[in-house]
């Protein structure tokens, strides 16, 4: 396990990369290359991540709460059960992303592309997901608060 807190890396080639379990809170990484990085439980709360390349990175239980995560290429990612409270995923690329079980409450994902990905028994709660595409919504977790790729609140 690894302190980077508030480390600054600008267009970093980070691939593969095995930070499981660090602290990465607040860093400032846009336009870096982390794709296939291992960072599971990783603690990435307000990390600057805009542009980043995460494809096929494995974020399983990492908690990425109010991380801007604006136009992230997350292709392929595991989220699994990750913490992305108040995350800012406008824009980002998550086809075929793991998301099961993962906490998207207040997330905002506008525009997100979401084809393929799993939301499975994801918590949706007050999460903006207008504009966002291919998402399947039948088995996350969302209630009135939840703004819909239409712009419509969810409701049954």
């Amino acid at each position: 396990m690894h302190n980077l807190t508030g480390i600054e890396l600008f267009e970093v080639d980070l691939r593969q990369i095995d930070l499981q379990n660090s602290c990465l809170d607040e860093c400032y990484i846009p336009y870096g290359n982390l794709s296939m990085a291992k960072l599971a439980g990783a603690s990435l709360i307000k990390a600057h991540l805009g542009n980043v390349n995460l494809y096929g990175a494995d974020l399983a239980e990492a908690i990425l709460n109010g991380a801007d995560l604006v136009r992230a290429n997350l292709q392929g990612a595991s989220l699994a059960g990750a913490s992305l409270v108040e995350a800012n995923l406008s824009g980002a690329d998550l086809r075929g992303a793991t998301l099961q079980g993962a906490n998207l409450e207040r997330a905002n994902l506008c525009g997100a592309k979401l084809e393929g990905a799993d939301l499975s028994q994801a918590s949706l709660s007050r999460c903006n997901l207008f504009r966002a595409t291919g998402g399947d919504l039948d088995q996350s977790c969302c209630d009135r608060t939840t703004i819909l790729p239409s712009g419509h609140n969810y409701g049954r």
